[in-house]
């Protein structure tokens, strides 16, 4: 019989499970409405992920994680209705999701970094900016800037997910968590390599928002 702590964190690697192979399938993806879809249920199993892992190791260095998901399942949905739409109207209202999104980090982030506690504080503090890059990266035409800022944000998330950052609970590592982000870093190592002797197709993926 598995106690409460065990029970918690197997589930959180069957949860991460499933999000990595959101992750991996949304950076091989050229349309950029498709791509917002699938990264979408993906932060929504990495958010049921990191409530997991929390319950198994303590909230209190999850949280920003959690609240980091969740604000991505939700900034990845409403990108996806609003670039499947596609016109003039759309693009104002993404460009404004956008601001409002970047606002609403920025004030998120500010108070999960508070309650981080000190010794992971500056960890937190790194994140919030690789975060804030990557939702830049999302937005920007193209499809080189959201898988070089991804990479930067899946080396923070990946250390958050190791005993720098896990400092309390039974289990110091959450492998799951580190493999998510490794397969974020590996598919845009396969996507550059399977488009490698295609330059012009690079350019011309991502519709300009």
């Amino acid at each position: 019989m598995f106690d409460s702590i065990n029970a918690w964190y197997i589930v959180a690697q069957i949860l991460g499970v499933i999000t990595i192979g959101f992750e991996f399938t949304s950076y091989q993806i050229k349309d950029k409405t498709r791509y917002f879809l699938i990264t979408g249920i993906g932060s929504f199993f990495w958010m049921l992920m990191f409530i997991a892992i929390g319950l198994a190791t303590g909230m209190g260095t999850q949280l920003s994680l959690i609240v980091a998901a969740t604000y991505s399942t939700i900034r990845n949905l409403v990108f996806f209705r609003i670039f499947s739409k596609n016109t003039p109207e759309s693009k104002e209202a993404g460009l404004n999701f956008l601001l409002a999104m970047i606002a609403i980090a920025l004030i998120a982030g500010a108070v999960t970094v508070m309650n981080a506690p000190a010794e992971v504080r500056w960890l937190h503090i790194i994140g919030l900016f690789t975060a804030l890059s990557f939702v830049i990266g999302q937005y920007l035409p193209g499809v080189h800037y959201v898988r070089i800022t991804v990479v930067f944000y899946a080396v923070i998330v990946m250390l958050t997910q190791t005993p720098i950052n896990i400092l309390y609970g039974d289990f110091r590592w959450n492998i799951m968590g580190i493999l998510i982000e490794a397969a974020k870093i590996l598919s845009v190592v396969v996507f550059y390599i399977r488009y490698s002797t295609q330059p012009k197709q690079l350019q011309l993926q991502f519709a300009k928002p």
